[in-house]
């Protein structure tokens, strides 16, 4: 995990945006964010409803990352459990 944060530190130097892909388990008993077998895992508190959890999963990434939540966007998978997301 220490390898991603340390890449985003790279690319945030750089002015670069960087898409991670992520799985999200949602209403979790606490919200994290975890690697299990080389995949990025969000587990988070919200429902699966009216993108609550979409929401709920950009705000732990900007916070595991160190970003702001308005520099992580939904870029694919709004309906899914696998989705992509940009940091810029």
């Amino acid at each position: 995990m220490e390898g991603l944060k340390l890449l985003w530190r790279k690319y945030l130097c750089k002015r670069l945006s960087m898409k991670i892909s992520v799985k999200v388990k949602p209403r979790a008993r606490v919200e994290k964010v975890e690697e299990k077998d080389g995949d990025l895992v969000v587990f988070v508190k919200a429902e699966a409803k009216e993108g609550k959890a979409n929401e709920a999963v950009a705000k732990a990434l900007a916070a595991h990352f160190g970003a702001a939540p308005s520099r992580v966007r939904l870029i694919s998978g709004a309906r899914s459990k696998t989705k992509l997301f940009e940091l810029l």
